[in-house]
C-alpha cells in the first residue's frame, strides 16, 4: 500500500514546475481526493499544499543562486512575481534578492519518502459500526483547531454553556449505539492545519426531530470506524494522540478510507478530575476500491 503512496510522492516532484492535480495523486493511491489529502497531512505532517509550495520554494532558491531572473523563476514555479516572493520569504525567511547576497541563510524543505517502521506501539482497537441516519443536536461554535495541548477556545465554549446543557441534551439522545454525550468535530478547513478553524459541537445523536433551540447537523446512514483509548494519567493527550494514530497508522494499514462527515469523540469512562479515564473516536469510512 505504501508503494502508491511513494508513487503520488514521485508524481509531486516530478510536476514541481507544472500542475499538480489532488484528483492524480487521488487515482495513483486509489482514494479519494478528502482521504489523500487527511492522510498526507498525517504521515508528511503538514499538508499537501504547504508541502508542494516548500518543495517549489526549495528548487526554486536554487534557480536564483543560479542566476536566473526571479520573474522566470516566478513564471517556473506557476507564480506572479508578488505571490513567488511572499512564497519565498515563507520558506527562507528573506526574498529571492536577498538569497543571492553571500553567505545568505536559506531553507531546504526534503522531498518526503513514506517508510514502514516498527515502533513496539501497541496494536490499536478498533471496530466497524453500522449507523442509520440521525442528527447531531447541541451547542455548537466554530473555533480553531488544535493538535496538541489545551484548545483554550474550546474550554471557554464549554464554560460558557448555560448550567444544566448536557442534563437537557440527555434527553433527546436515542440512539443506542452512541454514548449520550458527544464531542463532535466538523466543517474542517480543506487542508485541516493547526489554528484553522473548524465547527464543533457539545451534543447528542437524535432520530428524531430537534427543538429549534438546538443546533443540528444532519448526518447519513454511514459506516463508522470506531477507535479505542484509555489513559491512566492524562486523558486529554491521549484523545489527541488517537486522531494522529488513525490516519497515521490505521488507515495507510487498512483497506479503508475517510469519507466527508463529523469526527465524533466520546468519553466512556473518566476520573472527577478528567486525568484518566477511556474514550472513543468515531470516524466515518468506506471501503477501498
Amino acid at each position: 500500500m505504501l508503494d502508491k503512496w511513494n508513487a503520488a510522492l514521485d508524481y509531486i516532484e516530478d510536476n514541481l514546475d507544472g500542475q499538480i492535480d489532488t484528483a492524480d495523486l487521488a487515482r495513483i493511491t486509489l482514494t479519494s481526493e478528502y482521504h489523500f489529502r487527511r492522510v498526507f497531512s498525517a504521515l508528511a505532517g503538514l499538508p499537501l499544499s504547504l508541502y508542494i509550495r516548500q518543495r517549489r520554494m526549495t528548487l526554486a532558491a536554487a534557480d536564483i543562486l543560479d542566476g536566473t531572473g526571479v520573474l522566470d523563476v516566478a513564471s517556473k514555479y506557476g507564480y506572479t512575481a508578488d505571490a513567488f516572493t511572499r512564497a519565498f520569504r515563507d520558506l527562507h525567511g528573506i526574498t529571492p534578492s536577498q538569497a543571492r547576497r553571500p553567505g545568505a541563510n536559506l531553507c531546504s524543505r526534503q522531498a518526503v519518502t513514506f517508510h514502514l517502521t516498527i515502533e513496539g506501539r501497541s496494536t490499536m482497537r478498533y471496530r466497524i459500526v453500522a449507523l442509520p441516519a440521525f442528527h447531531i443536536v447541541g451547542k455548537s461554535t466554530r473555533i480553531p483547531l488544535r493538535f496538541r495541548g489545551e484548545n483554550t477556545a474550546m474550554t471557554e465554549f464549554h464554560r460558557s454553556l448555560a448550567p444544566g446543557t448536557g442534563d437537557e441534551l440527555r434527553t433527546l439522545a436515542d440512539l443506542p449505539e452512541l454514548p449520550e454525550i458527544l464531542f463532535v468535530s466538523d466543517g474542517f478547513e480543506p487542508e485541516r492545519e493547526d489554528g484553522s478553524l473548524f465547527d464543533y459541537y457539545f451534543a447528542v445523536a437524535s432520530t428524531a426531530p430537534a427543538p429549534p433551540e438546538w443546533n443540528t447537523l444532519a448526518v447519513p446512514a454511514s459506516t463508522w470506524a470506531v477507535f479505542e483509548t484509555q489513559s491512566n494519567t492524562e486523558l486529554a493527550p491521549a484523545l489527541q494522540q488517537l486522531w494522529a494514530d488513525a490516519f497515521s497508522e490505521w488507515f495507510p494499514s487498512n483497506p479503508y478510507e475517510v469519507i466527508p462527515g463529523p469526527e465524533l469523540l466520546t468519553i466512556t469512562e473518566k476520573s472527577p478530575d478528567w486525568t484518566s479515564g477511556s474514550g472513543e473516536l468515531w470516524i466515518p469510512i468506506e471501503r477501498s476500491q
